[in-house]
């Protein structure tokens, strides 16, 4: 389907940074079409754990527009933010385009043209928001190669189950690795593996003291000064329920990297060991920019290069929802709002700027 039209915007993914694009060029009524790889609408969600609920109440989890309906203790499990996301589609009645998988994005003129099997499209602008779930980050030790037991990264991760019984390995200090733990350590021996000792926020605090620390930090940027150290960080781990009970269990308590893998566990500088079954790595992602690798505009570290969320190299190419480099705190609910809003924007004064694909 090669679309004869040059349309305004194209859109590649439909997670919550897409969609909270969406919603500014709709009410900016640009042409614009939106190509999701994903059967169904909810995004990375989709492939969260069974158990995952967020850490801020429904009014801190929302994108623009429309409010996360609230839940019954104002905490929404995973199933309630797909289903939100869905809603949201068919609120505002998005073009939205399932399943396209784009396979490229090229330079055609001043446009870019974006590719997906047979299927092409001409576009004065693209907004990549493929997020980082589709690639897993696993850092690599020695021996890991001789390694026996099993090993997946938290992007598989769905139940603790399977580990019933079982002495897991738990990698990571952010608050996926805590709620992990918390929710295998009831079936499992666990062992807690931190880069750094683990910083945790106050009881009585939850995601929203993440979220203010965030804008902080964006403020500070917008004004050209360095924003002040607050006690944490924008890592800390939120104490929700199941991580207090943990807490309570004794479960919480890390240990620093370990030197290498053998065959049966793990093994420390100082000679300790330790036995493994299983490891659980929650150890983050990177972009997922493999479509715009024809562009030659992706960085030795996996990035690409911008300004705010603008392409520098490709000045019709904005990234939302990435991280803190597309945008502070860009790849969450409520964060990505203010990078959606300014890609949006900018992709107006450039087209009122532009008229055609020269």
């Amino acid at each position: 389907m090669t679309l004869n039209k040059t349309l305004d915007v194209l859109v590649i993914g439909a997670g919550q940074s897409a969609l909270a694009t969406a919603y500014f060029l709709r009410r900016a009524q640009l042409d614009y079409v939106v190509l999701d790889e994903q059967p169904q609408p909810g995004g990375a969600w989709l492939h969260a754990w069974d158990s995952l609920r967020l850490f801020s109440p429904t009014t801190w989890s929302s994108i623009a527009g429309w409010q996360m309906p609230t839940a019954a203790d104002d905490y929404p499990h995973r199933d309630a933010v797909i289903d939100y996301l869905r809603r949201y589609e068919q609120r505002y009645q998005f073009p939205i385009l399932r399943p396209v998988h784009v396979d490229s994005v090229i330079r055609e003129g001043d446009c870019l043209r974006v590719r997906a099997g047979t299927d092409s499209w001409l576009t004065r602008a693209v907004v990549s928001a493929t997020g980082t779930w589709s690639r897993p980050y696993i850092p690599q030790y020695p021996g890991a190669e001789d390694f026996t037991g099993q090993q997946l990264h938290s992007s598989r991760y769905r139940s603790p189950k399977p580990f019933a019984g079982k002495k897991v390995m738990i990698v990571g200090g952010g608050n996926s690795a805590a709620q992990i733990l918390a929710e295998v350590s009831q079936y499992s021996d666990t062992l807690w593996i931190t880069p750094q000792p683990p910083s945790f926020l106050p009881d009585h605090f939850d995601g929203r003291v993440l979220f203010h620390r965030a804008t902080a930090a964006w403020k500070a940027e917008q004004a050209g000064r360095k924003r002040e150290a607050s006690a944490g960080g924008l890592g800390d781990i939120v104490m929700v329920e199941p991580v207090v009970e943990a807490r309570e269990r004794g479960v919480l308590a890390a240990q620093r990297p370990f030197q290498r893998f053998n065959r049966y566990g793990i093994a420390w500088a100082d000679g300790r060991q330790a036995s493994v079954e299983a490891v659980i790595w929650c150890t983050g992602f990177r972009p997922a920019l493999d479509h715009l690798a024809e562009l030659d505009i992706i960085e030795a570290d996996g990035k690409v290069q911008v300004e705010g969320n603008r392409s520098v190299k490709q000045p019709n190419l904005w990234l939302v929802g990435y991280g803190n480099w597309t945008g502070t705190a860009s790849a969450t609910l409520i964060g990505v709002t203010r990078s959606a809003r300014a890609a949006v924007s900018e992709i107006q004064t450039l087209l009122s700027q532009t008229t055609d694909c020269q």
